[in-house]
């Protein structure tokens, strides 16, 4: 049974330009960098929503709920319903699906996502957080002296950037599942070189003038890199894996440190039509997947969403107009389209028949994010945006399947059609 029984609809929204962390948004803060993109779409299609669905991952002690901050500080109502979400890379694609599963046919929702590396917030220790809220309890000279001794104890914590469980990067993890699948360091510089070229023609054909407003200064992505070469690529040294000689990840085809903020509307079918943007289309169905990080990999969830949704939906991989796998790595693209023209891997899934082979020549033809880079909150929305997009391109009758994979071995899959 599919997921979706009600007539939703996607179209395309805003975002900022994406640029390298502690660069040209340094100083401007996840909430502002929201609020931008949400002033920009509801001025552009001036339509107020319902709902405000907002993903972000990167932890911040100034807000906690920043949707409903978002709501109060732009031009949206006060009476609009706001909620923030978390599902590390992929949380503006689970903002959408929430919103899709939410709203009525006479409903309209704005979902998006943020992030600010530039603005990571290092905090105290636990323990030090316990001896600082000691002290107005403390009576008496010396047990004063005493509470201030535990100043030898203070520590600060500053997130370590690893999954608490494995204690490993994303990085390390794809290096792993890289490794044991026999990704190659050529077919990873090969995808990642693809990105920008992909990227840089398209905006050279304007395909990105839409979809992207000058915010903060900035009116153009900054991380897409137009001199990236094959030569360039291969002589990046690994980050991840140093010292055993198979290291294949490196800075050039892995994604940067991003800050930036997109956002999409979802719409009921009685409230599509108010959208004038004329890129649409249907939320046809959707799939998310848990694994078991160290038997399959931290981010190769997606390879089971994307086999039950299509079987579901009696469709092949050649059935998919367009495909859009998010680029954590390179080296994660190809782990997953590995396994998914693997029978083994599909066996175990409990799918008998094959899914074909799959068509990289549909793959991420406008670049992706190893180019564009990826701030995490706000990847999901920018790739539903440039979907939509491409997917009005193509004409009626076309479909598409969006991919992201996330920390903690979960994913999201999508499919809109037309």
């Amino acid at each position: 049974m599919k997921k979706i029984e009600k007539e939703i609809w996607l179209a395309a929204g805003l975002r900022t330009p994406f640029v390298k962390e502690n660069k040209e948004f340094k100083d401007i803060t996840a909430t502002a960098l929201s609020i931008a993109v949400v002033n920009q779409m509801i001025l552009k299609e001036a339509v107020e929503p319902d709902y405000l669905a907002w993903g972000t991952v990167v932890p911040s002690l100034t807000y906690g709920n920043i949707a409903r901050d978002i709501v109060l500080e732009s031009g949206l109502r006060d009476e609009t319903v706001a909620f923030t979400t978390t599902m590390a890379c992929a949380s503006s694609v689970l903002s959408t699906i929430q919103l899709a599963s939410m709203i009525t046919h006479d409903e309209i929702g704005l979902s998006g996502g943020v992030e600010s590396f530039s603005n990571v917030q290092a905090g105290l220790s636990g323990q030090t957080s316990k001896w600082l809220k000691q002290r107005p309890k403390i009576k008496g000279l010396m047990a004063k002296i005493r509470w201030a001794l535990g100043i030898f104890s203070f520590r600060l914590y500053i997130p370590p950037g690893v999954n608490r469980i494995t204690g490993k990067s994303m990085g390390e993890h794809a290096e792993i599942t890289a490794q044991r699948i026999g990704i190659s360091r050529q077919a990873q510089d090969q995808i990642a070189l693809e990105s920008h070229r992909n990227y840089f023609k398209a905006k050279g054909e304007g395909f990105f003038d839409d979809l992207i407003f000058p915010a903060f200064n900035v009116s153009q992505d900054l991380m897409p890199r137009k001199d990236t070469t094959l030569e360039k690529l291969s002589s990046l040294k690994p980050v991840f894996d140093r010292k055993s000689g198979k290291g294949s990840i490196t800075a050039g085809n892995a994604t940067l440190f991003t800050d930036g903020a997109a956002g999409v509307w979802v719409a009921g079918k009685n409230r599509i039509d108010e959208l004038a943007t004329p890129y649409k289309a249907r939320l046809a169905d959707w799939e998310m997947a848990a694994v078991n990080i160290e038997e399959e990999g931290i981010l190769m969830s997606p390879t089971f969403a994307i086999a039950r949704l299509l079987e579901r939906n009696g469709l092949e991989y050649d059935d998919i107009d367009i495909w859009e796998i998010h680029e954590a790595f390179a080296a994660q693209v190809l782990s997953t389209i590995h396994n998914l023209e693997s029978p083994v891997h599909l066996s175990k899934l409990g799918i008998g028949s094959q899914l074909g082979k799959f068509p990289i020549h549909k793959l991420n033809v406008k670049g992706s994010s190893i180019a564009i880079g990826h701030p995490f909150g706000a990847t999901g929305a920018r790739i539903i945006s440039q979907t939509l997009k491409q997917l009005h391109s193509a004409g009626n009758g076309k479909k598409a399947v969006i991919s992201v994979c996330a920390d903690g071995g979960l994913g999201a899959v999508m499919l809109l059609e037309t």
